[in-house]
């Protein structure tokens, strides 16, 4: 008879944190890595754009003008017809698209926790007003409306922001609201309400850390969408005005241009694509990581 061959047992990891496991799940998603390493990159090269390029983003060419040129080795992403590098303006576009998904992905994230912490933890009436309007809110078309905002107001950055994280926030807040309405009943909670914590203290000290992880999931897959609703008002000639570069309407410039010069809009429209699918696979990392059931 064969004898069955021992296996080892498992590592064991007694008194590691959650902290130390959510590490450990998110060394094995290799994509959520790499589009982590991606994100930096991009970052890096934002911040620094004045060191890796000769040109500044608004500088012509007088040689250049009247027609883009194809890619070549003075200007490896070709130059457009005013004679600017293309290049130079895809890395200072970086930090207008860049700044604004990350900067309205936060606001969107702190008024849905705001509102999601409040109807979950106090239920009733105050429940059913938050979330009849998240409801009515998510009800409207969000591109639409943010076109005729933009229009109507013809926004700074900074408004810019206002309005984009203004109208993201409502799947933020039914999911903090789920999370709510699932701790607030916890042992922990009890213990705290009966030794006299106070409803901040209680609702912002020991429930919310407890659902941090699928606001931090929450808050990455909405940088992508920002980033994406951000090139499409550029696109639309609504967003950040020239000569300021931004994804959007580097796309929106080279729209006369798609036949005799298609770089002008592969460019810009490969760092977009990379850039979201990065953040994606960032959030799915972040996902399985920061689930405790796993």
């Amino acid at each position: 008879m064969s004898q069955a061959v021992p296996t080892s047992p498992p590592k064991l990891r007694p008194n590691e944190s959650f902290l130390g496991q959510a590490l450990r799940r998110f060394r094995r998603h290799k994509l959520a890595q790499a589009g982590l390493v991606v994100l930096i990159l991009l970052a890096l090269m934002a911040i620094f754009a004045p060191a890796l390029t000769p040109y500044t983003f608004d500088g012509q060419d007088p040689a250049l003008l009247g027609q883009p040129t194809p890619p070549s080795l003075k200007h490896p992403m070709g130059t457009d017809q005013l004679g600017r590098d293309n290049a130079t303006r895809i890395l200072y576009g970086a930090r207008v698209s860049l700044l604004v998904g990350l900067s309205s992905a936060l606001v969107a994230t702190l008024l849905g926790t705001l509102i999601g912490a409040l109807s979950g933890f106090y239920g009733g009436w105050i429940d059913t007003a938050l979330m009849r309007f998240t409801d009515m809110v998510l009800s409207i078309p969000v591109l639409p409306l943010v076109i005729a905002l933009s229009g109507f107001l013809r926004p700074s950055l900074g408004l810019l922001v206002l309005i984009i994280g203004g109208l993201g926030w409502m799947s933020t807040a039914r999911l903090v609201r789920s999370q709510f309405l699932s701790l607030r009943s916890r042992e922990y909670v009890e213990a705290s309400r009966a030794l006299g914590g106070s409803n901040a203290r209680i609702m912002f000290r020991h429930i919310l850390p407890n659902a941090l992880g699928p606001i931090v999931v929450s808050t990455t897959l909405a940088v992508g969408g920002a980033i994406l609703l951000e090139s499409a008002l550029s696109f639309f000639g609504l967003g950040v005005q020239p000569p300021t570069p931004t994804w959007g309407n580097l796309l929106n410039g080279s729209s006369d241009w798609l036949e005799t010069a298609p770089w002008l809009a592969a460019f810009p429209g490969l760092f977009i694509l990379i850039t979201v699918l990065s953040v994606n696979f960032l959030g799915d990392g972040l996902r399985d990581a920061l689930d405790p059931r796993l």
